[in-house]
Formats: structure tokens, sequence, C-alpha cells
């Protein structure tokens, strides 16, 4: 399959290319989609009066010549190059690319190794990888020799010096308490 085959695909036809195959979308559960959402306004909220823009995981982006991806969030930040409004493949790299890691070893390896160098050669600047079950955020930045160095990593806290996003606050510590009340280790977990 082409990465135009895959582009025009119908909506409901789920999968990411790899060497021209389609293949399964990682498994998600309402943690991830939780962690997603989150990130999503976070972002959307500091991105937007800049004129930024904040994409979804539908987005189909072209990746290499035979490897099309679809990650969780996408960011063009302000004063950069934007995708196309028109259905089918991105091949303009925005400038993050968010995944959160779900359960399965596979999914997390496909996150953590090959996905990292992907983005990497496509000009994406930053990649998030976020992990509920570590509560972890992990920042990569593109360097001149076009390979990821992590800039940023941490479990908690409130984040104020996020790289390549100045004046964007993320409270890690209210996105692991929204994690930990759906999974069922919080605190005010009284259920029983």
């Amino acid at each position: 399959m082409t990465l135009d085959e895959w582009g025009d695909l119908p909506e409901d036809v789920e999968g990411e290319v790899v060497d021209g195959v389609l293949v399964e979308e990682e498994m998600t559960n309402y943690i991830h989609e939780s962690v997603v959402s989150f990130l999503n306004a976070a972002l959307r909220a500091w991105a937007r009066p800049l004129g930024g823009l904040v994409g979804g995981s539908e987005a189909k982006f072209a990746v290499t010549d035979r490897r099309g991806r679809k990650p969780d969030l996408s960011v063009y930040l302000p004063n950069r190059p934007r995708p196309p409004g028109h259905a089918g493949v991105i091949r303009v790299p925005p400038g993050i690319l968010v995944e959160v890691v779900s359960p399965r070893p596979r999914d997390a390896r496909r996150d953590r190794v090959e996905k990292l160098d992907e983005y990497a050669r496509f000009g994406v600047d930053y990649y998030w990888i976020v992990d509920p079950q570590l509560r972890g955020l992990e920042i990569y930045e593109r360097g001149s020799d076009g390979r990821y160095v992590r800039a940023r990593s941490a479990g908690g806290g409130v984040l104020d010096d996020v790289p390549g996003c100045p004046g964007l606050t993320l409270d890690l510590d209210a996105l692991w308490a929204e994690v930990e009340e759906l999974d069922g280790t919080g605190k005010d977990d009284e259920r029983g």
C-alpha cells in the first residue's frame, strides 16, 4: 500500500503503514484517552492564542517514504509551515508530536524505539512520550545532527520550562491525579 492510498482510505479503516503494509494501531483504553484529552486542552490553550494548531489522533503523517503514522497529538507551532487543510497524507512535519504509551509491550516499543527514529527523520522538532503507567513525561529535541536528545523529563510537579513552548505550563500532578482516579489507585476511590 502506498502512503497516498492509505491517505485515501475511509476514516473507519484504522491502521498505520509500515513498509507498505497496513498494520494494526495500538489498543488504547480510557486512561490513554483521558491523558490525550488533558494534553490536548493544555496545548490548545497555549498554542491557539499564539497562532499555533493542535491536531488529534486521526491525522495521517508520511514520516518516511514507506511509513505512515497517526500520533496521539500533533502541534504546529506559531509562525511555522502548516499542514494542508484537505484530506490525505500530511507531509509537512509539525513542531511537536505526542505519543501516550499504551500498556502492551509492543506498543511501548513502537513509541519508544521505532517512532523516535521516524519522527526525527521526518523533521519533528520535539517528540513527547507520555507514560501513564510510569507517571512520566519525556521530551526529546531534534539536534542539528537530525537525532533526538532528551531535553526534559519529569514525573510530577508543575512544568513551566517546557522545551520549545515558552509560556506553556503543564501540571503533571493534576494529570496523574486523573490517571489515579481512573485506575483505582487514587486516595478518594472508596467504591468498596
